[in-house]
């Protein structure tokens, strides 16, 4: 726990410096050059930093041990944090709309933007497929969700800043000024919609669900491997940061003793652990094979799947 934390910090750190370097350059040519899209990205690299300082925050949280209150400890702080960040960038994302929106719309006469910020704009970009490979790494050095959701982040700002290149082309090959404003108003929307994807995203967490469904099959034919169990149902399964929780009811000979039961119960862990990555921990309860089985309103059985 205490390395995990270490590399959590580290790379929140490193995340957070490299992020503020590249904001303030894109911000500051974005000004004296005259470009809304530079300037744009400059903002979206802004986030990033205040995602870092969210991230750095989190990593503190997410290590500590289970309490009284917490007797599942603190791995979905970082599920709450992507939630609160989602905010933070659709700000950002509906700032720039309005900003590109009014350019466009009141037609405000304007200089074509200034060569330099071609060359801030191909420095951003290396600079974050630098960030984007170091925190992908450390995420999964680490086994953190926060950590490679930040690295997809930090992917996409590639792209924006791709398009910003590319916007910055047209316009003085065009000597169209505003196209500039045209690209920003793109790069806003794209910012808006990660912002919603991000937002979404951590709904499955909090509700207690999974992102890959496919794990439910994965349980039953784990099940399936084990002599002496049968009929798996009421099948429940939950993420809390990168690890799954797994609860399930299977069947068996009645006649068993109690040490033969709990063998074949051990055993279905086993196989489901092997079966699937990640597992935290696996609940399995016992009951005799052809027993009445009432309703149940959680959980799923195979039939349903």
């Amino acid at each position: 726990m205490k390395n995990r934390e270490k590399i959590l910090i580290r790379a929140s750190w490193i995340s957070i410096i490299g992020n503020a370097a590249l904001s303030i350059s894109k911000i500051f040519v974005g000004i004296i050059a005259g470009s809304i899209a530079v300037l744009g990205d400059g903002i979206d690299s802004a986030t990033d930093v205040v995602i870092s300082i969210v991230t750095l925050f989190t990593a503190r949280i997410v290590t500590r041990p289970p309490n009284n209150n917490y007797a599942y400890g603190y791995e979905k702080a970082d599920t709450i944090a992507a939630k609160v960040l989602s905010f933070v960038i659709f700000f950002a994302g509906m700032q720039m709309l309005i900003s590109s929106g009014k350019n466009i719309l009141f037609a405000v006469p304007r200089d074509l933007p200034s060569i330099i910020a071609i060359y801030v704009t191909l420095f951003s970009m290396i600079g974050k497929l630098g960030l984007a490979y170091y925190q992908f790494r450390q995420g999964k050095l680490a086994g953190s969700p926060m950590l490679i959701a930040n690295a997809k982040n930090m992917r996409n700002d590639v792209i924006i800043s791709a398009g910003v290149l590319v916007g910055l082309f047209f316009t003085f090959y065009l000597d169209m000024p505003i196209l500039d404003s045209i690209t920003g108003l793109l790069i806003s929307l794209y910012i808006i919609r990660s912002a919603i994807n991000i937002f979404m995203e951590s709904n499955v967490a909090l509700m207690d669900g999974v992102k890959d469904t496919s794990i439910y099959n994965k349980i039953f034919e784990a099940v399936e491997k084990v002599p002496g169990a049968c009929n798996p149902h009421r099948v429940r399964s939950r993420q809390i940061g990168n690890m799954y929780m797994i609860v399930l009811d299977i069947e068996t000979d009645g006649e068993l003793t109690l040490n033969e039961a709990h063998e074949i119960a051990d055993n279905v862990e086993v196989s489901i652990k092997q079966n699937i990555e990640n597992v935290y921990d696996i609940v399995v309860h016992i009951e005799p094979i052809g027993k009445h089985h009432s309703e149940e309103k959680f959980g799923l059985n195979r039939d349903i799947l």
